[in-house]
């Protein structure tokens, strides 16, 4: 059998790293690298793709890429390309600003995105935008049953979400940040440690309460069709992780409420 008789679903480039230019809701506009992945589909009459029209797309849009001109990356890939269908994924890390409560002092948090979106013919392309924020969450259990103080986890929550019109990353992060103990910084005074500890402390939350507390902010957006959230807690006394996952179409419940 010719191996020209077999349907190809994904072919292309994995792993480029390439500077890119987001939009940032404070300062208009953040450069970053990322790693993509930049996919087409090859029918079974053709025995190649070509490689390097991949790195010419993005060329072709210098470097911006945005949530708002995916489509247009991807329906210019499948001209260059003569596909059917495109796939591209983006994943970079998305720097925010955060002022410490107590001093102000200022250092930057960086995020891990990710932003993937699929194009087929004759169908609306969809797009999934993705952040990991880590957290601090106080055990409630540890904090009912000890005689002073409470242990703490650090807890990295992964949302991901498909959207049909533009949302910041920075909203995702903000949902996830206000649905744990507290926020976690890079830099830190002694007075902004006691701070955040104690208050922390006076907001216990289980890994379960963390992604029920995302899933109650999420589900209200009428921007966002489905989600998952997924957080893990890194035990400072168990030997396992505390995991917990939700995952809701919201699309799908607004239709039978109409």
């Amino acid at each position: 059998m010719s191996h020209r008789e077999i349907d190809i679903d994904n072919v292309g480039i994995k792993n480029l790293t390439y500077p890119i230019i987001l939009r940032d809701r404070k300062n208009e506009i953040q450069r970053t690298a990322a790693t993509i992945d930049f996919y087409v589909d090859l029918p079974r009459q053709l025995r190649g793709t070509h490689m390097s029209r991949f790195v010419e797309v993005l060329n072709h849009f210098n470097g911006e890429i945005d949530i708002r001109n995916i489509d247009n990356i991807l329906d210019y890939a499948k001209e260059r390309l003569n596909a059917v269908t495109a796939h591209l994924k983006i994943s970079f890390p998305y720097f925010i600003s955060k002022e410490a409560p107590v001093t102000k002092s200022r250092g930057l948090m960086d995020y891990r995105c990710t932003i993937e979106a699929s194009s087929e013919h004759n169908r609306e392309s969809k797009s999934t935008v993705s952040v990991v924020v880590p957290v601090t969450a106080v055990c409630p259990c540890s904090k009912e049953n000890a005689s002073y103080g409470a242990h703490n986890q650090r807890s990295m929550v992964t949302l991901k979400t498909n959207i049909n019109t533009f949302v910041w990353l920075e909203e995702l992060i903000d949902i996830v940040e206000k649905s744990a103990s507290f926020e976690v910084f890079s830099h830190l005074k002694r007075e902004d440690e006691k701070y955040i500890t104690e208050h922390a402390y006076d907001n216990p939350v289980f890994v379960e309460d963390i992604v029920r507390n995302v899933a109650y902010w999420i589900q209200s957006d009428t921007r966002i069709d489905w989600f998952s959230v997924e957080a893990e807690n890194f035990e400072s006394i168990h030997n396992h992780n505390a995991y917990a996952r939700i995952e809701k179409n919201l699309k799908a419940e607004r239709e039978v409420i109409e």
